[in-house]
């Protein structure tokens, strides 16, 4: 067999042989590749060299096989996680001209071993199809391509030229029973799924961002909303106040900023709290399974009474694409009062669940949003440290937010399912799906970029 014919049979995964020997030329070209917004990295530059593999000759008419083999990719996995086997597919574009122009989709099978972080990322070659329409040389250029990970959640990395492309193969056509003139190739294999992944190898880490935003609007003495206990008055509302956090993620220190509202409303000797983020500052950078974030917080007592009310959120119902808005759940519990006075609640510590790794935001500052007139209930909260919540509250969530801050780490919750927190760039993505709607940073990283 030829040389020829054996790099057809290898680049090409499986195409049929053509009758016209194939021609395999290698090509490099410098490429920056965006990580997800989800990700916090920083894009990066490398060189990519790829080879395409096509006929040396066809002719008008024929509808022939190319290939899209990645020799290096831009750059390493970055330090992020371990990438799984068969979780890394790419996609790409390779352009036509000369006799006739246009785009050839071109797409790789998921599958590859598996990549350790810091280590050079390990591609399928991509395949695809062009009908040929007009006779003469038809020049085949890479251009910009995707990596996409599925695992833990969907997301891509978009890789795109820096530089002026040479072309990786020529096919020269001859006259045929087809069409003549430059129509526009056929595309072949189609685009992965839009989340968007931190696999595109960069090796930037994406540092503490800028928390923005307001700062608190004071300290205790700040008081809240409408005081309850009088008149026969069962609705409270809170008011408004911006709260500087702390957090710790699985992809470093965060400070960001959230206004946030308290409110409640008296059932005989209790109060149902229900705490409101008011604002979403982003849409979702990437596909967010369903039921797979869960946020909580508690609440801080003050004034005549003392302790914490532990209020939660439901998980999302439905999976959220990339581009939606994302809207956060209120979050509910009970507060049963343990003193005798005028008590306030300040928003707390919040605590984001997702996908097997805890994420713990303390605020910096104390700021009341809402302040009531309180008559002491059995079993109530002062002096406890904790209230009683709904559901399933009874403070539980409180010692795991304590152990995660005590520590300066994160709570190892999940650790044994499957490897989840060896994942953290990506879980860190959806757990910043809580700090990327209801805080700031990720919008303010991007700005900084520019």
């Amino acid at each position: 067999m030829s040389a020829a014919g054996v790099a057809l049979m290898l680049g090409g995964a499986g195409l049929l042989f053509l009758a016209s020997p194939a021609q395999a030329a290698d090509v490099s070209y410098k490429t920056e590749c965006v990580p997800p917004a989800i990700s916090g990295l920083d894009p990066v530059e490398g060189t990519t060299q790829v080879e395409i593999t096509a006929p040396a000759t066809a002719k008008v008419g024929d509808e022939v096989d190319v290939t899209w083999k990645f020799v290096q990719a831009a750059s390493k996995n970055p330090d992020v996680l371990d990438l799984d086997a068969n979780t890394v597919q790419p996609t790409g574009t390779l352009k036509a001209a000369g006799a006739q122009t246009g785009n050839i989709s071109m797409q790789g099978p998921r599958e590859n071993p598996a990549i350790p972080k810091n280590s050079p990322m390990k591609l399928s070659t991509m395949t695809g199809k062009v009908k040929l329409t007009a006779a003469g040389d038809v020049t085949l250029t890479p251009d910009a391509y995707n990596i996409n990970v599925n695992k833990p959640i969907s997301t891509d990395t978009k890789c795109t030229p820096k530089e002026t492309v040479k072309p990786g193969a020529t096919i020269k056509v001859t006259d045929g029973s087809g069409s003549s003139g430059g129509g526009t190739t056929s595309s072949g294999g189609t685009t992965s799924s839009g989340g968007t992944t931190s696999s595109g190898g960069t090796t930037t880490s994406g540092g503490t961002t800028s928390s923005g935003g307001t700062t608190s609007s004071g300290g205790s003495t700040d008081t809240g909303g409408t005081t309850g206990g009088s008149g026969g008055k069962t609705d409270f509302t809170g008011k408004e106040v911006s709260i500087p956090y702390a957090c710790k993620t699985p992809i470093g220190d965060k400070n960001a900023t959230s206004p946030v509202q308290i409110n409640a409303k008296k059932d005989g000797g209790n109060y149902a709290l229900t705490v409101q983020f008011k604002k979403s500052v982003m849409d979702s950078p990437a596909d967010i399974p369903a039921d797979s974030v869960k946020p909580s917080m508690e609440v801080k007592l003050g004034g005549a009474d003392k302790g914490t009310v532990h209020v939660e959120g439901p998980t999302n119902k439905e999976a959220i694409k990339s581009g939606a808005p994302i809207a956060i759940p209120d979050l509910t519990g009970t507060y049963k009062p343990g003193a005798d006075g005028k008590s306030t609640l300040s928003p707390g510590v919040l605590i984001v669940e997702a996908l097997g790794t805890t994420t713990t935001c303390t605020p910096t500052t104390n700021a009341v949003s809402l302040e009531i007139d309180t008559t002491a209930v059995e079993g109530g909260a002062s002096g406890s440290g904790s209230g009683s919540g709904s559901g399933s509250a009874g403070g539980s969530a409180a010692g795991s937010a304590g152990g995660s801050s005590a520590t300066g780490g994160l709570a190892e919750t999940g650790a044994s399912n499957d490897g989840a927190l060896r994942a953290l760039g990506l879980v860190a993505g959806t757990v910043i799906l809580l700090g990327g709607a209801v805080f700031t940073f990720l919008p303010r990283r991007r700005a900084a970029r520019r």
